[in-house]
């Protein structure tokens, strides 16, 4: 009798021992069908996005690009540009580096110093201050941005109605003129459609305009003048946790 009860409790024990890991072998096989899941999901995803980036493109410009600043937040460009591969549509990355004449963007030297390591054509844009003097932010500017190989010619981002249009122009003239005796660069002018159409079409006619219009294809888009086009201000990409502005250019990076 005592060996036909530990014969059963090893039968027992053995049936047990099998149910066991027949329940862990089920159980991986869920979890890889839920990983394998996942991955064709986010790979699903992530060629969504991809494809509405692509797709948000205006046909006729060579070179899509972005441009940020610390609003962005501290960017994963590792993921951006090497991972998710968008080093093969974004071809130029505007950075801000000053405004004013006492403010520094914060993400500044860590945004130009990986676009630098990455091979990307880059600038630097000064937020502009049409109610103070220009000649200390024009200063100010190059005191953070020093010319070098691989550089866009820097930018004038004027957003803000001065005390008079003519006083806001002939700052930004001086501003403009310090920076490029400097640097023997000309700054382009970043406004939105409405300030060149009201503000500036009549002037500046030896220098370059970056147009911010969201609504519609700027009506002036054929004036030789107007090189960048900002067509949105709700850009989506991998690595950048905010809305982010989208760009195309008349002129080829690639």
């Amino acid at each position: 009798m005592a060996k036909r009860k530990k014969a059963t409790v090893k039968t027992k024990r053995t049936k047990k021992s099998g149910k066991q890991s027949k329940l862990v072998v089920i159980s991986l096989l869920l979890i890889g069908l839920i990983l394998a899941l996942l991955y064709y999901y986010l790979q699903d995803e992530d060629s969504l996005k991809r494809k509405t980036v692509i797709e948000s493109i205006p046909a006729g410009f060579p070179s899509f690009g972005i441009d940020i600043s610390h609003h962005q937040g501290e960017i994963d460009w590792e993921q951006l540009m090497v991972t998710e591969h968008y080093d093969t549509i974004i071809q130029f990355v505007y950075c801000k580096a000053t405004e004013g004449s006492d403010h520094f963007d914060t993400q500044w030297e860590r945004n130009r110093t990986v676009l630098s390591k990455l091979g990307i054509p880059h600038g630097a844009y000064h937020f502009f201050n049409p109610k103070s003097e220009p000649l200390p932010q024009a200063q100010h500017f190059l005191k953070y941005w020093k010319k070098e190989d691989m550089d866009l010619p820097p930018v004038l981002d004027v957003e803000t109605e001065g005390f008079s249009d003519a006083d806001l122009i002939a700052k930004m003239k001086i501003w403009m003129t310090v920076v490029e005796n400097e640097t023997g660069m000309r700054p382009i002018i970043y406004c939105s459609l409405n300030y060149f159409e009201t503000k500036f079409i009549n002037d500046f006619k030896d220098y370059k305009f970056w147009i911010a219009a969201y609504s519609r294809k700027p009506a002036f888009i054929d004036d030789s003048r107007i090189i960048h086009w900002q067509y949105s201000e709700t850009g989506e990409l991998p690595g950048i946790d905010e809305k982010v502005d989208f760009n195309v250019s008349k002129i080829s990076y690639k």
